[in-house]
């Protein structure tokens, strides 16, 4: 059967609508398909937050070592002689402190100096020669902390007129101790925070992606007591007191949230 020109035009029409109408319908049904599984990809990242918590726990504690540096200080117009005084003085101050207590491997030798002294007032830039002093100073590190003051009393019975510093510390043992317990605190006040923070968005903690400690926090470091000569007054002993020392650790932890 042969068809018209006209019939043959309005058949191939109607095969190009079908076909248009045919890939409309595909983009139709494919594009709702994408966004779907978009929505549930966004979906899925916003249950995987990410929340970063700094935790935080502080303790004070009692030193349990103190060091206490002191010594002897002579002057005369030789060097020999400066030196012969100060030798005997130093000899009956570390005697003294042995039988006040002291152990032989809690003392050493912190500094030993001969400096000539001079007269710059009538000789200008020049200076006169007028003596020598020697300084002879000694470390005292102990755990024995009550016993500093008749330490220090004793030495300046026996001639010690020098105490240059003493200052409290704490021993690494009792550090270490310290330091394991307040990380173990500070884990536990993150932890704290970060489910209140869950709690508040409808979310939980679900697990941890990074944990960084930070550095331990120690007092700042001793100043010295004495930084000069001292007198002793028979009438009354040397008062040092110890004190508390406050030290804190921080933990810096990222949390995982999901429903």
């Amino acid at each position: 059967m042969k068809l018209s020109y006209m019939q043959t035009a309005s058949f191939g029409v109607t095969i190009m609508n079908f076909i248009l109408i045919l890939t409309i319908s595909t983009l139709i049904i494919t594009i709702p398909n994408t966004n779907i599984v978009n929505a549930q990809l966004d979906s899925t990242n916003l249950l995987n937050n990410t929340l970063f918590v700094t935790g935080s726990a502080t303790t004070h504690t009692k030193s349990d070592k103190v060091t206490v540096s002191l010594g002897v200080e002579t002057t005369n117009k030789t060097a020999e002689k400066a030196l012969f005084s100060n030798s005997n003085l130093m000899n009956k101050v570390i005697n003294a402190l042995k039988e006040s207590g002291v152990q032989e491997n809690e003392t050493s030798t912190s500094s030993f100096t001969i400096n000539p002294n001079y007269n710059y007032s009538e000789y200008g830039a020049k200076g006169n020669l007028t003596g020598f002093t020697v300084s002879n100073s000694i470390h005292i590190t102990s755990s024995n902390i009550d016993q500093i003051s008749q330490w220090i009393d004793k030495a300046v019975q026996a001639g010690a007129n020098t105490v240059n510093e003493v200052y409290f510390s704490i021993s690494p043992n009792k550090l270490e101790e310290i330091k394991n317990t307040l990380l173990k605190d500070a884990v536990a006040n993150a932890k704290s925070k970060a489910d209140i923070v869950a709690a508040a968005a409808e979310l939980n903690v679900t697990g941890i992606q990074s944990i960084t400690v930070g550095e331990l926090g120690l007092p700042p470091l001793p100043v010295p007591i004495y930084s000069k000569s001292v007198a002793f007054d028979e009438a009354s002993s040397t008062p040092i007191l110890a004190g508390e020392q406050e030290i804190s650790s921080t933990v810096s932890i990222a949390y995982i949230l999901g429903r």
